[in-house]
Order: structure tokens, then sequence, then C-alpha cells
């Protein structure tokens, strides 16, 4: 891709989700993520009915009476993308391919924290960290983001969640809200999730396209993997195996549910030939 073509890409995205996230995303995304945080403000005498927990002992003992700690909203967060990067985001069979629904959807998570006055960093993984992009404001530093969305070739095409979730965990040390959004086609990673998120408040966007969940009746056909390279011929034209194919995805699937919901993360479906828009808002709207 030359650099015209990725400059009208982005400007394209730019349009697109800075708009959506300035009418629709912004109060559902300030009430879903806002003041998770609590940041020491001030401290004042004891009053009756105050937490005794807040107890500032260091100002009690040297004014020999009662004071307590103040705290406030944090009114800044971090925002954190980890964006699966690996070779089954270049899947797609009707309107756009996952890569492309995964690089819409952070430029409205980022535009929608821009908006806020919030910090904006990028974690690019495969089944290795491919690139990290520190946390920071600023339209400039989004226009950067999505341009690496859109053009970043990464070294490996498997995927490994836990190896995002390890770094995250190690390189951010402010707590943040952290979008996962990936197929999460990948070994188990609900041990480095837990972790994670004791640690920050991850929430996990779950990309596929519809004919992976469900094989067409497309008679004989050979399928690659994209991330091992591995082929198999399949005749879907069979009842059998395409029922087979179903059974194996939904039970993926319901391990993927349990994990979440061991781990107490936010998720939500988003499949590629549908508007992201719905699943968002719900998403938001359950956490406001």
């Amino acid at each position: 891709m030359d650099s015209t073509d990725l400059l009208k890409r982005v400007r394209k995205i730019e349009i697109k989700t800075r708009g959506l996230s300035r009418q629709i995303f912004a109060g559902e995304y300030h009430s879903a993520f806002k003041g998770r945080g609590m940041a020491f403000s001030e401290v004042r005498e004891y009053q009756y009915g105050d937490d005794i927990r807040n107890i500032d002992w260091n100002v009690t003992a040297r004014f020999d009476h009662p004071y307590v700690k103040v705290f406030e909203e944090e009114r800044e967060l971090t925002v954190m993308l980890l964006a699966d990067v690996s070779g089954s985001r270049e899947f797609g069979t009707a309107m756009r391919f996952k890569k492309a629904l995964m690089a819409e959807m952070s430029a409205v998570l980022a535009f929608s924290a821009t908006q806020n006055n919030d910090k904006v960093g990028v974690i690019l993984f495969s089944d290795k960290v491919e690139k990290f992009i520190p946390p920071k404001k600023g339209r400039q530093h989004i226009l950067r983001v999505i341009r690496e969305l859109i053009e970043f070739e990464p070294e490996n095409t498997r995927t490994d969640v836990s190896v995002a979730l390890q770094y995250l965990t190690n390189a951010i040390k402010k707590r943040s809200t952290a979008f996962v959004i990936s197929d999460f086609i990948s070994p188990p990673f609900e041990d480095a999730l837990k972790i994670a998120s004791r640690k920050h408040d991850v929430v996990a966007l779950r990309v596929y396209d519809a004919h992976e969940a469900q094989m067409p009746s497309i008679g004989l056909v050979q399928f690659r993997d994209a991330e091992t390279g591995q082929t198999l011929w399949a005749d879907t034209s069979s009842a059998r195996v395409r029922h087979q194919y179903e059974q194996h995805w939904n039970g993926i699937q319901r391990k993927l549910d349990e994990t979440f919901r061991r781990s107490g993360i936010d998720n939500t479906f988003i499949r590629t030939d549908e508007d992201y828009v719905k699943p968002l808002m719900k998403l938001f709207k359950q956490r406001g």
C-alpha cells in the first residue's frame, strides 16, 4: 500500500469513527469507564459517620485529632488497545476482513478516549508482542495508532493472548481500561487474564466471521489455516461434516465463555458482516 492510499484510508476511518465516538459513544463511554479509580485529594477533620478506614494516621498523630483522607474520581484514564495482528485476522467472507473491523473499532475506542481526555496506548500481538505504542494523548497520536492498525505486518502468524496480557501487566503500572480485540483463536490464557484483571479493567471484544461459525454448503473445498499454513480438504456439501464443524466451533466458544465468566471479564461478540455499534453500545450500557 503506497503512502497516498494509506493516508486516504486513515482519513476515511478518522471521519467515520470520530463522528461515531462524538455522536454515539462519548456519553456511554464516559459512564461505562469513568470513575473506576479513586485518587487521593486532601485531608479534613474526621466527622461522625466517616469510614474509619480512611483515617490518615500520620496527620492524626501530628495534630492529635482525627483526620480522614478525601478521595475523588480519577478524571483521566489510560486506555490500552490490545489488538490481535496474527494471520487469522486476514479472514473475511462478507462485508470486510476481521483486520478491517478490528482497525475501525480500535479507532472508535481511541477517539472516544481522546474526547474524554484519556491517554491511549497500543499492544499489537501475535504469539509475541509485535509492537508497543506507549499511552499518549492527541489527534496525531491517534492517527499514528490507526496507521499502524491498517498497515502493520507482523513477524509471526500465530496467536497467544496470554503473551499480550502478561506484557500489559508488566508494562503498564497505572490501572488502565484494556480492550483485547481478537478472535481468541489462542492457546489457554485464563491464568494471564486473571492476573491482568486484578490490576486492570479488561474488556474482551470477540471478532469473528459468520462462516467461521457455520460452514456454507459449497462442495469440495480446500481450507488453509492462516496461522499454521496447514491445509485440509472438506466436503462442505455433507450435512454431517457441516454439523461436526459447527459442534467444534460451539465447543470452542463455550470454553471461551467459561474463561471470561470465571475471570469476571465483560465481553461481547462482533461479527464482520454486522454493525459493531449495537454490541458495543449494549456492552457500554451494561457497565454504565
